[in-house]
């Protein structure tokens, strides 16, 4: 029983993925671009729950609004102030550099803020497991939340997208911005609204993760973001089920990579499987093909 542990487990590390991944792929679908800084907003959202509910011993509740909030603002402000003044320029890679600047730049005000030390984060969940087949299976309370709540949240935006308005104009913008604008539709305010869904879901990944890995670190969303691009990419990036199909296949692969192959070797092993994929399949395992007239 102990493979459906492991599997139980690459699910829900695969979920967090998979909540970090659609930020991700949401903003590349829309705006054409990467925001590296991704994985720091979720750092931030875990250390404004930590905060809260730790230092300031008020209920979970409040951490968890606080956290969505700041978060959501904070991608609204990247997006203003780092990344819109380069959406015109003529090279892609101002919008990365730029994208690699702002991510260094919130490490470095929360190590300022907190230090460098790891801080014991307390779980947010306080669901009890659940033990199955005479106590082979164990199930924690931690596992269940993290992947009830990245189903429903897969489900609800993809309803946003194609019953909404506001999806609607998503999916415009991702198509065309110049149509789209013709069309009246407020592109500047699109973006804006599409970075503000992905960083609040990075701040729910951020305490998530946190919950089931309770150590955190100024660097505690790096290697999680960089896991969450692999996922979005692995599953065909723009592809919102891609990313969430991704994400948990990543998770799987990592952990049944550190439990029967090697821990020390488990990221080699995920960036591999990457690299297989995209020599197969070079736009994910559900990216399409795009030609363009000229």
């Amino acid at each position: 029983m102990s493979f459906i542990n492991y599997l139980i487990n690459g699910i829900s590390l695969g979920s967090v993925y998979a909540l970090i991944a659609l930020g991700y792929t949401m903003v590349y679908g829309i705006a054409k671009m990467l925001n590296f800084a991704h994985g720091d907003v979720i750092m931030i959202g875990a250390f404004t729950v930590f905060t809260i509910c730790t230092t300031m011993g008020l209920p979970p509740i409040v951490g968890i609004v606080a956290a969505i909030v700041l978060c959501t603002l904070l991608g609204m402000l990247i997006e203003r102030v780092a990344y819109k003044p380069l959406r015109k320029a003529s090279s892609p890679l101002a919008v990365l550099i730029t994208a690699i600047g702002v991510s260094y730049l919130l490490q470095n005000i929360v190590l300022l803020i907190f230090g460098a030390n790891a801080k014991n984060f307390t779980s947010i969940v306080t669901l009890e497991p659940i033990t199955l087949a005479d106590g082979q299976i164990n199930i924690s309370g931690e596992t269940l939340v993290i992947i009830v709540t990245s189903i429903v949240i897969m489900a609800v935006l993809m309803l946003f997208i194609k019953k909404s308005k506001a999806g609607q104009a998503m999916l415009a913008v991702s198509e065309d911005k110049g149509a789209a604008q013709l069309m009246g539709i407020n592109v500047n305010g699109t973006i804006a609204l599409t970075f503000a869904i992905g960083s609040g879901l990075a701040a729910v990944a951020g305490m998530l993760l946190c919950s089931a890995y309770p150590s955190l670190t100024p660097y505690t969303g790096s290697m999680p973001g960089i896991k969450a691009f692999v996922a979005a990419v692995f599953g065909g990036i723009g592809s919102i089920p891609g990313a969430f199909i991704g994400g948990i296949l990543l998770g799987i692969i990592e952990i049944l990579g550190k439990a029967y192959i090697s821990s020390q070797l488990a990221d080699a092993i995920v960036f591999s499987v990457l690299i297989i994929v995209l020599l197969v399949k070079p736009t994910g395992l559900l990216g399409k093909n795009i030609q363009e007239k000229v």
